[in-house]
């Protein structure tokens, strides 16, 4: 099978190229706001991972793979582990125990807020983990899909 048999037609490629920018907005909207609505960083990071199988599905795995390697996919959810690790610690030295949230009553990301007001820089340090744990999510969700897309391509040989 060449690399051409492998994509969808060309409505479903245009489709999916304007799929893919506003799941990725959805995905860091779930992220974000996941201290105040039910989400988070996991359910954010399957959206934002489900965009990059919409475009393996649209696109073929190969044209994909050569834009968007697999050590890159690593990197980025390794950066998601070392941020997720560094704010635990830091927890240590400028508050009290691992993971404690030292954000809280800060003017960027912990502001107390009024009874009844949900802002979204309320969460302290819940924000930045959640930001870790989406990161971890795509990279690692990504890579595992295309790694078994790729993997079924080559036992179709």
């Amino acid at each position: 099978m060449n690399g051409d048999e492998e994509k969808m037609t060309v409505i479903v490629q245009t489709i999916a190229a304007l799929l893919f920018p506003i799941t990725l907005i959805f995905s860091f909207y779930v992220i974000m706001h996941g201290h105040l609505t039910p989400g988070g960083g996991f359910q954010g990071g399957a959206i934002g991972a489900s965009a990059i199988v919409l475009l393996i599905v649209a696109y073929g795995v190969r044209n994909i793979e050569k834009r968007m390697k697999e050590e890159n996919l690593s990197i980025f959810e390794s950066l998601g582990g070392l941020i997720f690790v560094v704010v635990s610690i830091f927890g240590i030295f400028l508050a009290t125990a691992f993971l404690a949230n030292f954000l809280v009553g800060k003017a960027i990301f912990g502001q107390i807020p009024a009874w009844g007001e949900a802002p979204l820089n309320s969460g302290g340090v819940l924000p930045i983990l959640n930001i870790a744990v989406g990161m971890k999510v795509i990279g690692g969700l990504s890579a595992v899909v295309m790694l078994l897309a790729l993997i079924t391509k080559e036992g179709e040989r």
